[in-house]
């Protein structure tokens, strides 16, 4: 798994020399930042599905300061975050929002022609209206994608950790057995 791992990530010297990221220096240099290990590497997808679900700008820069204070796999903790992305945000929005709109028990009103319409005129009544609104609908969205960022990250490092335990004991089933030596006759 690992080999197939290191395939697709970056190494640890080319991301040092980055110069976006020359500027954390040493900090860059600890071994487990960049090690393949079950932890780091579950660790790390953990952090990265918890900003890319909460967080719906500065994801990377955020999963990494926490993969670097938490040492955990930065390429993975990186790479994860694109479980959000432009194809993936309309169904993970609606989904929280469903998620706290169960949960909190607010409801957005719906949008008809008589909502639409302020009762009075002007850009006053009109920025009233619609911060009321984007407040109604903020309180189940905002619940929601906490909820969800909690419970995808715990599942993601539960997933990631198992599947690592199960290919490791796959792989070291198929070693060849070394035979046993003879017994000693006396």
């Amino acid at each position: 798994m690992r080999k197939s791992l290191k395939r697709f990530l970056p190494a640890a010297e080319t991301m040092r020399g980055h110069r976006w990221l020359r500027w954390l220096g040493p900090k860059l240099h600890h071994p487990r930042l960049w090690h393949l290990s079950r932890r780091g590497v579950a660790l790390g997808c953990a952090i990265g599905v918890f900003f890319g679900l909460l967080i719906p700008v500065a994801q990377i820069p955020l999963s990494a300061a926490a993969a670097l204070a938490l040492r955990a796999n930065l390429p993975a903790a990186v790479v994860s975050t694109l479980v959000s992305n432009p194809v993936t945000f309309g169904p993970i929005y609606y989904f929280a929002y469903r998620v706290g709109e169960a949960v909190t028990g607010v409801k957005a009103r719906p949008l008809t022609a008589e909502t639409l319409t302020p009762k009075e005129s002007g850009l006053g009544e009109w920025l009233r209206f619609w911060w009321h609104y984007l407040d109604t609908l903020g309180k189940p969205l905002i619940t929601g994608l906490l909820l969800m960022a909690v419970v995808s990250s715990a599942l993601t490092y539960a997933l990631v950790s198992g599947l690592w335990r199960l290919t490791t004991i796959l792989a070291w089933r198929k070693r060849p057995r070394r035979p046993k030596p003879p017994p000693d006759a006396p």
